[in-house]
């Protein structure tokens, strides 16, 4: 009699600002279950520009969808190897000796840490933090949640055993065990790139308790085992090998070869990212003034520099704003909101009939730093469309992914070779397209299953044995996808319009900073 082999699967799991993933796949990267749920943000009624993730909520929603995704399974959760998570990087949370949560995890939506952003540029300064951790001095870094904690709630870190990530928080919850990784450990202000350690330096002149900051461990180490709680809430066996993900855009980078030097990782969504690997931890003052971050990576032994900016967001406002024709055509013709958007900006020429859009709507990171920078649309006249404006705002994004992209080759010295691109934006072809067009050379988008929790999932079968390592990993799971070439007859056009693009920030910002005051 023939004895039945179990598959093996693995599972990664986003905590995404939008929704929390539980993605199961075969060793060949291919999906076999899902689950989701909503990420909930709060709005305290007592603080109501205040924005939180209550901690209840994102472990509900992570062990739902993880329920979720493990009944789909024919041989059951047996066959779940080993499970990692990964998800946005800077908001997290104290943790007393109980485990108990103490306090909501604050959001990057939150605008309380401003004063603990300028006391911080004073104390500590941006240069100081850079060299030492990578990182541009922002209000959301997590350094400044502990700033804000300790002068508003200190009675609460000192009941804290340890601040956790919000990844580091699920995979408590999971295992039991309080530790983080290099790439998550990138996001606090306080890690040295160098020796992958606490900046005692950084600690002492921010006077934060080193005591509260989980140990950091390279991704893909082991972290624990599922427990006997979190299999009765999730539906995974107890005993399920819990493996340390990363942060979510350096997962994402794995399953695309996006570890590799001479490659621009383009990572698309709410916020469009540009990243490429390094072999060492660049902390250049020309990589900071540009407004790029320096962080660990989650492949091993390996660095990144990336720079981002909102994106996808924009597009939405424009949507939910003006998309009121979109959808009374997709009620009554068929095909969807977006189909007639989108059918609008490709009738419109490439220029979009000299509409120009600066895409600050949420002030500007890289590569210049404003956080008084605004949105601007201009070269406005009576015969604009719709979907020239719709297509404006593409294109202004699409010059400012090329500004990030120019400005990186400059600050590094060098030409990358590859421009590979993922995120859920891939799905929309004339932006792929248009991006192409804009930057000049051919944009790669690969055929994989949400790059995301593929990579993160790609760690866990790292740290259960399943890959001997990530380029045997990505040999694997990768598949080739689309690919846009420029077409010759948009450069004149882009050229053009690039070139006016980097002339409207410079023009605008004395306005927009009177403006703001």
């Amino acid at each position: 009699m023939q004895e039945t082999v179990m598959a093996e699967y693995l599972m990664g799991i986003d905590l995404g600002s939008t929704s929390i993933k539980a993605i199961v796949y075969d060793l060949d990267g291919r999906a076999v279950a899902t689950g989701s749920r909503p990420t909930k943000l709060t709005r305290p009624e007592e603080n109501p520009d205040w924005a939180v993730w209550m901690p209840e909520d994102i472990w509900g929603g992570a062990a739902d969808a993880v329920r979720d995704a493990v009944a789909q399974l024919a041989d059951g959760p047996g066959s779940v190897r080993g499970v990692a998570v990964t998800g946005m990087g800077m908001d997290g949370l104290p943790i007393g000796p109980d485990g108990e949560w103490l306090y909501p995890l604050i959001s990057w939506h939150d605008g309380r840490t401003g004063p603990q952003f300028k006391w911080w540029q004073e104390n500590v300064t941006c240069e100081k933090t850079f060299s030492i951790g990578g990182n541009p001095v922002w209000p959301i870094n997590s350094a400044m949640r502990l700033r804000w904690m300790m002068e508003n709630e200190p009675e609460i870190l000192e009941r804290a055993e340890k601040w956790l990530l919000i990844e580091d928080f699920v995979n408590f919850m999971l295992c039991g065990r309080k530790a983080t990784d290099y790439s998550m450990a990138s996001c606090v202000a306080l890690f040295d790139q160098v020796n992958k350690c606490w900046s005692q330096e950084l600690l002492d002149l921010s006077g934060i308790d080193g005591r509260l900051l989980p140990e950091p461990l390279p991704s893909g180490t082991p972290l624990g085992e599922v427990t006997r709680e979190a299999a009765a809430r999730t539906g995974l066996n107890e005993g399920t090998p819990v493996i340390l993900g990363g942060h979510d855009h350096l997962c994402g980078a794995l399953p695309v070869g996006a570890f590799r030097e001479g490659v621009a990782l383009n990572v698309t969504g709410t916020w469009e990212m540009i990243l490429t690997p390094t072999a060492t931890p660049r902390l250049d003052p020309e990589l900071m003034a540009i407004g790029m971050t320096v962080q660990s990576h989650v492949a091993p032994e390996m660095s990144t520099i990336w720079g981002g900016n909102p994106s996808a967001d924009m597009v939405e406002w424009f949507r939910a704003q003006f998309g009121h024709e979109a959808r009374y055509r997709a009620d009554n013709e068929g095909g969807s909101e977006w189909d007639h958007l989108i059918d609008a900006a490709k009738a419109a020429p490439a220029g979009s009939r000299g509409i120009m859009f600066l895409p600050h709507m949420s002030a500007a990171s890289c590569p210049m730093i404003d956080d008084r920078s605004r949105g601007a649309l201009l070269g406005l006249t009576g015969r604009a469309e719709a979907g020239d404006v719709l297509r404006a705002i593409i294109e202004g994004l699409c010059y400012q992914y090329n500004d990030m992209l120019t400005a990186l080759e400059s600050g590094l010295k060098l030409r990358l070779d590859r421009c590979v691109t993922v995120g859920g934006v891939t799905r929309n072809q004339l932006w792929q397209q248009i991006k192409a067009d804009v930057i000049g050379r051919p944009v790669e988008v690969p055929d994989v299953e949400e790059a995301t929790p593929l990579g993160c999932a790609i760690l866990a079968g790292l740290g259960v044995g399943l890959y001997d390592n990530v380029a045997a990993a990505f040999e694997r799971v990768s598949r080739p996808g689309k690919t846009y070439y420029p077409r010759d007859e948009n450069a004149a056009a882009y050229e053009k319009g690039f070139n006016l693009y980097q002339e409207i920030y410079p023009a605008t910002k004395p306005i927009h900073h009177r403006i703001e005051g």
